[in-house]
């Protein structure tokens, strides 16, 4: 007699938080298309088990202007694009991305130190050169990120866009701009579960909607934390399901940036040969640690290269 089996399924109390980033023209911005993530009901690739509405979706990040730091690898692999921010951006838009993500810089090309009309301008050109949704970072300065996100912001009126980052001792005037104006934040912490839910109730304390912040748990790359942050991460999706509402933010995470930070995929000259091709093994250091960090529950990642894009894709499209 054949015999009916019930599979066991894990029943979760809570869901992450649905966060929707851009604007149409419907809803007041000039995106083509809005993106929402979020809305997990289960953990990373579990379907079976609940809800997976969206996708994770994939940033590639740009430059307001031509990177010094970067591997020739990157500089090779996007040509004489690299040299301009808005041929860059159509450049990332054919290469597959669903959000642009743009780096504001600490000086300008001519070397001065960037302003808030350079930062308007460069917004502005991205904006009109590429229909996608947009994120924008200030470079890591607390005064200037200040002073530049507050100009962003108001350049960038009701586009929905995504403003960081957001850190413990500088989060106030951003998330304050990104109210006034109409765009969600990024929230930034180390890696640590408690650390990213005080962020995270401090800024909704001022009076940010839940549903408009992205949650940055911070990660290392493949041989460099990974594995502290994949605890984290999954630390806090745990939590989120399980109910607790200020650990529910869906989350953005950097493979691209951390990858290539490592000496793995940096450098060609002066490693063993048993590392093989260097262009490989830089490729293989960023997709392995977005593939990672996706597994851990990342909604967004950020890579650099096209060819991590994608095999990122064809990941995500495999899996869900």
């Amino acid at each position: 007699m054949p015999v009916t089996v019930e599979l066991p399924k894990e029943k979760w109390a809570g869901k992450v938080r649905e966060v929707t980033l851009g604007a149409t023209p419907a809803e007041g911005g000039t995106r083509a298309r809005m993106l929402t993530i979020g809305g997990e009901g289960t953990l990373p690739g579990l379907r079976f088990d609940g809800d997976l509405p969206h996708k994770p979706i994939i940033a590639i990040e740009i430059r307001q202007r031509k990177p010094e730091d970067w591997s020739p690898l990157l500089l090779k692999a996007w040509g004489t694009a690299i040299e301009s921010p808005v041929e860059w951006a159509k450049a990332a838009e054919a290469a597959g991305t669903d959000l642009l993500y743009l780096a504001l810089s600490m000086t300008t090309a001519d070397g001065k130190p960037n302003t808030s009309d350079a930062a308007r301008a460069v917004v502005r050109q991205v904006l009109t050169a590429s229909s996608l949704p947009l994120a924008v970072v200030g470079p890591g300065q607390a005064e200037m990120d200040n002073e530049l996100m507050v100009a962003v912001a108001e350049e960038a009126k009701g586009e929905r866009l995504l403003l960081g980052v957001c850190e413990d001792k500088n989060y106030r005037t951003i998330v304050a701009t990104a109210m006034a104006n109409g765009h969600l934040v990024q929230s930034k912490t180390p890696m640590d579960v408690n650390l990213a839910k005080q962020l995270v109730i401090l800024i909704h304390d001022m009076g940010m909607p839940l549903e408009r912040i992205v949650m940055d748990p911070t990660t290392g790359a493949l041989g460099y934390g990974i594995e502290y942050g994949y605890s984290v991460m999954e630390r806090l999706r745990l939590a989120a399901l399980q109910g607790d509402g200020m650990t529910q933010q869906p989350m953005i995470v950097t493979p691209g940036e951390e990858a290539w930070k490592a000496k793995e995929a940096k450098v060609g000259e002066g490693v063993p040969a048993a590392w093989g091709d260097w262009s490989a093994r830089a490729v293989n250091w960023e997709t392995t640690t977005a593939t990672a960090l996706i597994h851990a529950g990342a909604d967004v990642v950020v890579l650099r290269h096209p060819d991590s894009v994608k095999r990122i894709r064809a990941l995500i499209e495999g899996l869900l």
